[in-house]
């Protein structure tokens, strides 16, 4: 079952998002933690793709080792970002053919030290793109039950100056095949709303996912402000700097997060999407607190 068909069935999600480890003691982390991860039932678990493409192979290996050896949806993440069109198209039968469904389609970042973003020569320039060719590539390979999700953007869209662009660049992935969306990282359960109204009211109908984000220390509080953009609620800083050891601020930290999903579910979100950072503590800490699949074995 594709994660299209999983929201078709309109009971709330459960998720994970993984990042590829660059290191042989990383990869053990993240082996535990997917064992870990996987006895909560989560409907299916994301695989980032580095900053710029750069975990390709990395990234490729875990997506294979989630579908073979742990039988949970892996949820593919594939960006523009430096591949030509041949290149993508290469990726995506590989993946196919080794019975993934689920894709995440993404623009992506530019790459470490490069201010603008440029598509490759022979590339994409839009994510829209990337969803148009995973059908297109899905299509030419006999595959008809695709399932492709797109990106969107809370925190952004409380700024009137993209508010609009913002819709029309989640009406175009729509357009191109998409399905559902998965938030970036935002803190304010209005911004979800507003985001979800609005979109519903310009005939974008894609369910939205939002992402979660436990965050259990000061550093790693400031540390995904500055990579994101969005600043860190002040009262989540100022719960985690009071903190007197690791513990209190895991549980500040869950607490938080906990309150912000249930708060989401009440207004309708279709799931919940929850960053791990390869640490299965907090996730776990979380899910147990909600009303997801799986949670009641989330301790």
């Amino acid at each position: 079952m594709t994660i299209r068909d999983l929201l078709r069935a309109n009971a709330p999600t459960l998720s994970y998002e993984l990042f590829p480890p660059r290191t042989p003691a990383a990869e053990t982390t993240v082996e535990a933690t997917m064992r870990m991860l996987v006895d909560t039932n989560p409907d299916f678990i994301s695989i980032t793709y580095g900053a710029s493409g750069t975990t390709r192979s990395t990234s490729r290996s875990v997506v294979h080792k989630l579908a073979q050896s742990h039988t949970i949806p892996p949820l593919a993440h594939l960006t523009c970002v430096g591949q030509s069109r041949a290149e993508l198209t290469e990726i995506i039968e590989g993946y196919l053919a080794e019975g993934v469904r689920d894709f995440l389609a993404l623009r992506g970042d530019p790459p470490k030290g490069q201010t603008d973003w440029r598509p490759h020569p022979d590339g994409l320039l839009y994510a829209s793109e990337l969803v148009s060719l995973l059908r297109e590539v899905a299509h030419g390979n006999g595959v008809d039950n695709l399932s492709i999700g797109v990106t969107a953007f809370p925190a952004q869209h409380a700024m009137p100056q993209w508010k609009q662009q913002g819709l029309d660049v989640l009406r175009a992935k729509q357009d191109a095949g998409a399905d559902f969306a998965i938030t970036q990282v935002f803190y304010e359960v209005a911004q979800y709303t507003a985001l979800v109204d609005d979109a519903s009211a310009q005939g974008i109908g894609l369910p939205i996912i939002p992402e979660v984000m436990p965050l259990v220390s000061v550093t790693r509080a400031h540390r995904a402000a500055q990579l994101t953009g969005v600043e860190t609620p002040e009262a989540l800083l100022a719960d985690l700097e009071a903190a007197q050891d690791d513990e209190a601020a895991l549980a500040a930290g869950v607490a938080h997060a906990a309150a912000f999903s249930s708060d989401l579910l009440d207004a309708g979100a279709p799931g919940i999407h929850v960053i791990t950072f390869n640490r299965h503590e907090a996730a776990m800490e979380l899910v147990s607190r909600l009303p997801l699949r799986g949670a009641t074995h989330a301790r």
